[in-house]
């Protein structure tokens, strides 16, 4: 610890924070006069979501904000330090003796090339005087501390041979290594499964009973409610609100914050609507002067009392792979379900579960080794490349990384004729264009996800997230399908986001009658959208069954685990 920390001081204090970019540095600033502090063994929440300055808030106390940025604040201190105005070289000082920093992906963070051990070696290598069996024993020490078990084992892997878990536990073992009296974790459970997540939070927490400072940033407010002893919330950067966490969470004041509660899926009824909507509201018994509630949507015609015919049927899937050295890996091990016309069915798991795997199956993109896909009453895995390319226009596929699953060189308009089949310069029958025609199709499917036509001309890297999965959704309605497999589609979107594109789905298949074959890792996503839910743990379904009955009274195991470690406010 540095001479100049304050005995009792904060962990972190500032005042009136402003940062800027580009020319100037004070243009729009990205950040506009935040205030805030965090004592020793408290937990301070910042939530908001992409694009409210969160990450940049965290930079800044780190003096890594980026070179062409501006900050400025009446108070910047660390540990009682002012670090206003600090090199890059006394910053390097700083960093990892008075603030660590833990980050939402733990395999970017972590070099691949060296063991995880040597990492977290590296800031005791280069701010304190143990020799080399002294930090080894001190790595084992932080590894054992963070939970890692067998750590002299794992000490000696690298981060792609370790789990999601392991890996996030490791960068959190090198950011407390030097005992700092404030660590930042930004989004340090985003990408977790659920029962991992909550051994982070649970680890954050023991970190805070031990005296150690906590910065936590989150888009989810669920996820913060189980460790802050105060939320701030972060909109358009500004704080619009702070306080208590548990009156943030049950009473909150700002519109803001009461809209990114209502978007959180978890126990939330099926079709009730999470997102706000930009025009009247749903049900006038539940709006407010200030924000739209929520409310529930009404049946369109081709609603859920539709005959529920099957329309998707997996028989006894199996799915082995070869790993390298020859080992064999048993993905999937004798799958078996049944999608039924207009309704959704959750396929829930952790990473390794087998779901995705499940999907390409489902998609004739993998071919099993055992069992069959039926689609539409027909055979499907089994098929011939020719009868698999006539059916499979009647299914469609949102994927959870939409950025990569597009040209990058093509424009939305490009992305979405080519769904429809109209490239650029094609003629109809009799040399007529059928271009105009084809735009008319593209139009219809912008308008159908809620989209504008100010973006046909941009590419989808200059899209939000959640611009760019409505463009995914409507590239899979383009050949009409009566089925959409969705394969963690909302993963990678903030709670608010989120909503929306549940939201959207929701409507689609309430005013389309489509079948959902929805994948996802969240309990709480699945529990709000699902009719039927089918829980794979090692590449097996443990559990099967009516939503309703399946969260209510589960009955294996693993299922009850899984529930039990879902995030609820004011749990």
């Amino acid at each position: 610890m540095s001479d100049e920390t304050g005995t009792g001081a904060p962990a972190v204090r500032v005042r009136n924070l402003v940062v800027g970019f580009g020319p100037g540095g004070d243009a729009d600033p990205v950040l506009n006069g935040i205030s805030f502090e965090v004592a020793p063994g408290e937990c301070l929440a910042i939530v908001g979501e992409s694009g409210s300055g969160k990450s940049v808030t965290a930079r800044s106390l780190l003096g890594l904000a980026g070179e062409n940025a501006r900050v400025s604040a009446d108070e910047l201190s660390l540990a009682g330090s002012d670090v206003r105005g600090l090199t890059e070289q006394h910053w390097r000082r700083r960093r990892g003796r008075d603030v660590g920093l833990v980050l939402q992906d733990a395999l970017v963070s972590l070099d691949p090339l060296r063991p995880v051990g040597r990492e977290i070696a590296d800031s005791l290598r280069l701010h304190t005087d143990l020799g080399a069996a002294a930090r080894h024993a001190r790595v084992l020490e932080l590894l054992d501390r963070v939970g890692l078990p067998d750590a002299a084992t794992e000490v000696r892997k690298r981060a792609g041979e370790l789990s999601g878990g392991q890996r996030q536990r490791a960068l959190i073992a090198a950011a407390i290594a030097l005992d700092p009296p404030l660590l930042i974790a930004d989004e340090p459970t985003t990408a977790l499964d659920v029962t991992v997540q909550a051994q982070i939070l649970e680890l954050l927490a023991s970190l805070k009973r031990a005296g150690t400072g906590i910065l936590l940033i989150s888009h989810d407010l669920a996820v913060v409610g189980r460790i802050a002893d105060r939320i701030a919330v972060l909109h358009e950067g500004r704080i619009v609100e702070q306080g208590p966490a548990h009156e943030m969470l049950t009473r909150p004041d700002h519109p803001v914050t009461r809209q990114m509660l209502a978007a959180i899926p978890v126990d939330k009824p099926r079709g009730l609507r999470l997102s706000v909507r930009a025009a009247a509201p749903v049900s006038p018994s539940r709006s407010s002067p200030a924000l739209t509630s929520p409310g529930l949507a009404s049946p369109g015609p081709a609603g859920r009392d539709a005959p529920r015919h099957t329309v998707l049927e997996a028989v006894g899937l199996v799915k082995r792979f070869t790993r390298p050295g020859g080992a064999e890996q048993l993905a999937v091990d004798g799958v078996s379900f049944r999608l039924a016309r207009g309704t959704t069915l959750g396929i829930v798991g952790e990473s390794g579960s087998g779901k995705t795997t499940t999907a390409r199956l489902a998609l004739a993109l993998t071919r099993p080794d055992a069992g069959e896909v039926r689609l539409l009453g027909q055979a499907f895995s089994a098929a011939s490349a020719k009868q698999r390319r006539l059916l499979r226009p009647g299914l469609g596929a949102v994927y959870q990384d939409a950025l990569s699953s597009f040209d990058p060189r093509l424009s939305v308009e490009q992305v979405l004729r080519d769904a429809v089949g109209g490239g650029a310069g094609r003629t109809g029958r009799g040399g007529a264009s059928v271009s105009t025609a084809d735009r008319r199709r593209v139009l219809q499917l912008l308008d159908a996800v809620g989209l504008s036509q100010g973006l046909l001309g941009r590419r989808p890297r200059s899209l939000s997230g959640g611009q760019r999965q409505r463009v995914s959704i409507a590239r899979a309605l383009a050949s009409e399908p009566q089925i959409l497999i969705c394969d963690e589609p909302v993963s990678s979107l903030d709670v608010t986001v989120q909503a929306q594109v549940l939201d959207l789905l929701d409507e689609l298949q309430r005013d389309r009658g489509l079948s959902l074959l929805f994948i996802s890792h969240d309990l709480g996503v699945i529990q709000h959208v699902s009719d039927q839910v089918a829980v794979m743990r090692g590449g097996r379904i443990v559990e099967a069954g009516d939503a309703a009955r399946v969260f209510a009274a589960p009955e294996h195991p693993y299922t009850q685990d899984l529930l039990g470690a879902v995030p609820r406010i004011g749990f």
